[in-house]
C-alpha cells in the first residue's frame, strides 16, 4: 500500500491511496492532470472521494469521469458538486475493494464539508480532512460558525492518535509561524516546525502527520490549554467568555497574522 501526495496548483495536494494492484482511491482532485499523469506510473483510479465543493478540490472530477465514465465519485450532499455518482453524509461508510472509510460531517470551512477516515484492514488509518484541519492550523470559516468549526475539529481530534492526517494544502510552515506566536514555549511545536522546515528544504511534503502530533502542537486543537488561553486573554485584554470565543479569537488572529 502506498500513499501519494500529488502536487496541484500552488500548494494543493491530491491524495492517492494505492494498493498493490495499482488501484487507487483519489481524494480531492481539483485538477485532473496530476492524476492522469500518475496513470503512466501504474496508478488507476478505483474511486474518487470529495471533501467539499471548492474548485481546487473538486474541479478535476468532470475530466476524470470523461476518461473513466463508470468511475465512482463519493461526495457530500451539495448541488455545487454536480459530478458525484454517490452522495454520502455523516455516519455513512465508503467501501471500495478492501478499503473502508467512515464519513464524518465537519462543517465550518463550508456548510457541507465532510472528512473520510479509514483505509484497509492491514494498513494505517488515514484521515482525509480537506480544508478543515491543517497541520498546525485549520481552515477559514467561509460558511460555518466558530462553534461549528470547533466542534468539527474536536471530532477529528477524538479519532485514534495514530491516524495519519492528510490535509488538502501544504500550509505547515505558515501555520507553524502563527502557532509559534500563540504558543512559543511549546517544545513539541518547535520540533515539528524544524522537522517541517527540513522536509520543505528537501523538497518533501510535510504531510501526512500523526494526529497525536497535532494534538500536542496545533493551537486550534488546544483551546483548553493554559498557554493558548493565556495568549487569547492577552489578545483580547480580558479572559475569553468560553472556549468558543477562545477558538473564534484564534481564528480571527490567524486571519490577520503576518509572520
Amino acid at each position: 500500500m502506498r500513499l501519494l501526495a500529488l502536487p496541484a496548483f500552488e500548494d494543493n495536494y491530491i491524495w492517492a491511496l494505492v494498493d498493490d494492484d495499482g488501484d487507487a482511491l483519489v481524494i480531492d482532485p481539483g485538477d485532473a492532470a496530476p492524476v492522469l499523469a500518475a496513470t503512466g506510473n501504474g496508478l488507476w483510479p478505483a474511486a474518487v472521494l470529495i471533501t467539499h465543493h471548492h474548485a481546487d478540490h473538486a474541479g478535476g472530477v468532470a475530466a476524470l469521469r470523461a476518461r473513466w465514465p463508470t468511475l465512482p465519485v463519493f461526495a457530500p450532499e451539495d448541488e455545487r458538486i454536480p459530478d458525484a455518482s454517490h452522495r454520502v453524509g455523516d455516519g455513512d461508510v465508503v467501501q471500495v475493494k478492501h478499503w473502508q472509510l467512515s464519513v464524518l460531517a465537519v462543517p465550518g470551512h463550508t456548510r457541507s464539508h465532510i472528512a473520510f477516515h479509514g483505509g484497509s484492514a492491514e494498513g494505517p488509518q488515514h484521515l482525509f480532512c480537506g480544508d478543515t484541519l491543517f497541520s498546525l492550523g485549520c481552515g477559514r470559516l467561509f460558511e460555518g460558525t466558530p462553534a461549528q468549526m470547533l466542534a468539527s475539529l474536536e471530532r477529528l481530534a477524538a479519532l485514534p492518535a495514530s491516524s495519519l492526517v492528510c490535509c488538502g494544502h501544504e500550509y505547515t510552515l505558515a501555520s507553524g509561524a502563527f502557532a509559534n506566536a500563540v504558543d512559543p514555549h511549546n517544545a513539541a511545536l518547535r520540533e515539528r516546525i524544524e522537522e517541517a522546515r527540513a522536509m520543505c528544504q528537501a523538497g518533501r511534503p510535510t504531510l501526512p502527520v500523526t494526529l497525536s502530533s497535532e494534538r500536542l502542537t496545533n493551537p486550534f486543537l488546544r483551546v483548553d490549554s493554559e498557554a493558548v488561553r493565556a495568549a487569547v486573554t492577552h489578545r483580547l485584554g480580558r479572559p475569553p467568555v468560553d472556549r468558543v470565543e477562545t477558538f473564534a479569537t484564534l481564528r480571527q488572529w490567524k486571519n490577520d497574522f503576518r509572520a
